[in-house]
């Protein structure tokens, strides 16, 4: 997987949803948001590009509380590239002024950081690490509507067929804080945000014991 930043750096687009399920989502999440702002550090969305992290992530933040960092889009901001890659067609990340800029935030706690890969970050930086997975057929599409050249749509679908981001999260962290989760269909997202409000609940648990 190339460590090169795309220019339209946002997750497919996610439907609407079940207003029921959605409320009671919110419910789950009002029970520990107090405690998660207090105790619970920082959690890492990866995954291929496409797989809808940044849809996942805002909406998670905006009802956990947590503070949604977007490393794309702080890398746009602060201009954090090394170099140009004529091949993707797109800047190449400075990884370590990225980690410079982020390291005050991670010690506060309480953020959600975005991004295709999650290797370059300190594993100290991570209480939970989850893994976004689409199958090929809808990654492939969401790609081509972002007008990707066809190498870099290929390498990415390879990326999601040989699982190498969920591979390169497990060499990097624990393997019992690192979770795949599907990012298909709409109300996959509901699903992901009512799992990831059962972990935090659980983390916060397990660590004011």
């Amino acid at each position: 997987m190339h460590s090169a930043l795309s220019k339209n750096d946002k997750a497919g687009a996610t439907e609407s949803v079940d207003s029921s399920r959605m409320s009671m989502v919110n419910t789950e999440f009002t029970h520990v948001e107090s405690e998660v702002q207090l105790c619970f550090s920082v959690a890492s969305l990866t995954g291929t590009p496409g797989v809808g992290k940044t849809t996942l992530g805002k909406e998670l933040a905006s009802r956990s509380g947590l503070k949604y960092v977007n490393v794309g889009d702080l890398a746009r901001e602060g201009q954090f590239y090394d170099g140009y890659d004529e091949e993707y067609d797109c800047p190449i990340l400075d990884e370590d002024r990225v980690v410079d800029e982020l390291e005050t935030q991670m010690r506060e706690g309480g953020v959600i950081v975005d991004y295709h890969g999650c290797d370059f970050f300190p594993e100290r930086w991570f209480h939970i690490v989850f893994v976004l997975r689409t199958d090929n057929s809808i990654l492939y599409k969401r790609l081509e509507t972002r007008g990707y050249n066809e190498k870099k749509l290929q390498d990415n679908i390879q990326c999601e067929i040989f699982q190498v981001l969920y591979e390169e999260a497990i060499a990097s962290y624990k393997e019992e804080i690192v979770h795949q989760l599907p990012s298909n269909e709409p109300e996959e997202l509901e699903d992901n945000i009512s799992q990831i409000s059962k972990w935090i609940e659980q983390w916060v648990k397990d660590h004011n014991s």
